[in-house]
């Protein structure tokens, strides 16, 4: 069964809209191989790219993975049975991260490990199934995070890219949400009631990481400084976009 398309508010589409415009995310007879965790996040950008697939003068395509990290607590399958009601291609890769990083990781943290070992397998599928744009469901809050925590602890102005091609240059990877609010994403979701995986990665909860502690830190920060987010863009958006410099090379 093919659902039909479903309304979402301007408050998601607008910024999604101008990020992919700023940056050219999307081009004519694109790819774009989502990646969904499960997560409110990437469900929801599934919605979003779902529209702008329907109503954008820009023709791409659509197409879904899912990689299992197989860690226990987590069950992914239920996502076949949600994207079963749309036409669009999916496709589900496992692979034992967990166990992998028992014997391969040395001084690194679990989720960094667990970053790349996702990403090169989203890589293989993107390859194999011919897409040439990979889709990420990180928004505006993720961004500001990851800033802070470089700048705090390795001393160097960077952040997660709205678009970048990958090293082996056969690959752009594009985050549609970077000007978007984790809460307008939460609100989303509930008001959508979309099939949300709690603790999509259950050993992120389990082993302690950084991030939580920034995220916090932030939002309490944001109470004293409602422009703080908006700011924080500003700031971000100078290195956001490293297609220019690789694309002139």
């Amino acid at each position: 069964m093919v659902r039909t398309r479903i309304n979402l508010p301007k408050l998601l589409l607008k910024p999604v809209g101008r990020a992919i415009s700023d940056f050219g995310m999307i081009k004519a007879s694109d790819k774009i191989l989502l990646a969904v965790s499960g997560g409110k996040d990437s469900l929801s950008l599934f919605h979003i790219l779902r529209h702008f697939l329907s109503a954008s003068p820009v023709k791409f395509e659509l197409g879904v993975v899912t990689i299992d990290p197989q860690v226990e607590g987590f069950e992914p399958q239920a996502l076949d049975v949600f994207f079963k009601q749309f036409d669009t291609p999916y496709f589900f890769e496992e692979f034992p991260i967990m166990e992998q990083a028992k014997e391969s990781m040395r001084g690194d943290s679990y989720c960094s490990f667990c970053s790349r070992i996702k990403r090169g397998l989203m890589y293989k599928v993107a390859r194999r199934e011919g897409y040439n744009v990979l889709a990420l469901g990180q928004h505006l809050d993720d961004l500001s995070e990851s800033l802070m925590m470089s700048m705090c602890h390795n001393g160097k102005i960077q952040t997660m890219k709205a678009h970048y091609i990958n090293d082996a240059k056969d690959l752009r990877i594009i985050r549609p949400l970077a000007y978007v609010r984790e809460r307008q994403l939460t609100d989303f979701a509930k008001n959508l009631d979309l099939p949300v995986i709690a603790d999509s990665c259950p050993a992120c909860y389990k082993i302690p990481t950084e991030r939580e502690h920034f995220k916090q830190w932030l939002l309490t920060e944001e109470k004293r400084n409602k422009n703080l987010y908006k700011n924080l863009l500003n700031a971000m958006k100078p290195i956001l976009d490293e297609t220019k410099e690789v694309l002139s090379d």
